[in-house]
């Protein structure tokens, strides 16, 4: 068996930690009924399963498991968050603040709702990535109806300063969504402390499964009211129908708890390798710049700029070796400049000329090194060639 490349895109999925798909294994044949077929043991068991997953979740953002609905990942969460905020306040106001920087999840919906006479601001950023607040505010009208702010950006790990958002969305009375797709496990979330009404989470950016996520939405102060999106049968709360996959939100209560309980000591860490691995890179490579902000970022983020080369003919070339990424896994079929880098003031030769790292619990000071060496030798061979 040949051997694999180096994982280094933990942005765009995760393995299934060993201990998740332990939690999973019995919900496939054992315990396999229906969390809605109540009238039976088969069922009650597999609710129990389900309820004991929704209270992990809701403690690892300090919510009330009730307040925890699955769906079927993060893109379908952001789905339901706007467009059911949309459909059940259009009476009260028909605006929708957002930023240029979201990931197409959230930005296509937007411009669905925008052919249905929405209305959306779409907010800069600076350099770095951050929003202006008081742009925020200032954007804020009376019809204004949701703010959705992403957490952490999925290319460039960006942190948005959530409770600065959810204290001015408190204030005008406005709700506040947060996709934290990419924040959960490795940055502290509060809903409370920091006002989110409504957050976007996905079971396998987290070590869980694929094809199960979920969406927080307040249950008080204020109550948060959705329209559905899919109908049939008027499960969780009423706002997502469809039977439940027991075994994969299993597996995503165990990941998020086992994500939460050892996220100090993974995020620094990751962070200590992350900054290895910028540093060899940087010692070797003549012009390389980090795109973000070099602080306010996610621990296992590297997002970098190397001039002189062209990004996706390097991943070509050491794909046997390294797994990367130039940017976000949402449009893999589209061989088009990331807009996020775009955003940032700069132009599509460095949009073209950006990796991005997403460091793992597979990585170690000697993997970290091996990257490093891998894509410095190639680097050089592709110099010496062009001289």
């Amino acid at each position: 068996m040949s051997k694999k490349p180096i994982y280094m895109d933990h942005h765009a999925t995760t393995p299934v930690d060993s201990r998740v798909l332990e939690k999973m294994l019995p919900y496939f044949s054992e315990v396999f009924g229906n969390a809605a077929s109540t009238d039976h043991a088969y069922g009650n068991e597999a609710l129990k399963a389900v309820e004991k997953a929704r209270k992990q979740i809701a403690t690892g953002i300090g919510a009330k498991p009730e307040e925890i609905i699955f769906t079927s990942g993060a893109t379908e969460s952001n789905n339901l968050a706007l467009k059911g905020i949309a459909e059940q306040y259009r009476e009260e106001g028909n605006h929708i603040i957002t930023c240029v920087t979201e990931h197409p999840a959230v930005l296509d919906p937007c411009e669905k709702l925008e052919a249905q006479d929405f209305e959306v601001t779409y907010l800069p950023v600076d350099k770095f990535g951050l929003i202006d607040l008081d742009e925020l505010k200032n954007s804020i009208r009376s019809e204004t109806i949701l703010i959705s702010i992403m957490a952490a950006n999925n290319e460039i790990g960006v942190l948005a300063p959530l409770k600065e958002i959810g204290e001015i969305a408190k204030e005008y009375e406005i709700f506040f969504h947060t996709d934290a797709t990419q924040a959960i496990g490795y940055v502290p979330i509060d809903v409370n402390e920091m006002s989110i009404d409504l957050l976007s989470m996905s079971s396998h950016k987290v070590y869980g499964p694929k094809g199960v996520g979920a969406l927080y939405v307040r249950k008080v102060n204020p109550r948060v009211r959705l329209a559905e999106q899919m109908n049939g049968g008027g499960h969780e709360r009423g706002m997502r129908s469809g039977t439940l996959n027991v075994a994969g939100i299993v597996g995503f209560g165990e990941a998020v708890n086992l994500a939460v309980k050892i996220m100090p000591e993974e995020v620094e860490r990751l962070r200590k390798l992350r900054d290895q691995l910028f540093e060899g890179l940087k010692k070797e490579i003549d012009g390389i710049e980090i795109n973000g902000h070099p602080e306010k970022r996610l621990p296992h983020n590297l997002n970098i700029y190397i001039p002189g080369i062209e990004a996706r003919s390097l991943l070509v070339q050491i794909n046997d070796e390294i797994a990367l990424s130039t940017g976000s896994a949402c449009s893999t079929s589209k061989v088009e400049p990331s807009h996020v880098i775009e955003a940032l003031g700069f132009d599509d030769g460095r949009a073209y000329k950006s990796l991005r790292f997403g460091l793992g619990r597979n990585a170690s000071g000697h993997s970290v090194e091996k990257v490093s060496s891998i894509i410095v030798e190639y680097l050089k061979k592709l110099s010496a060639l062009s001289l």
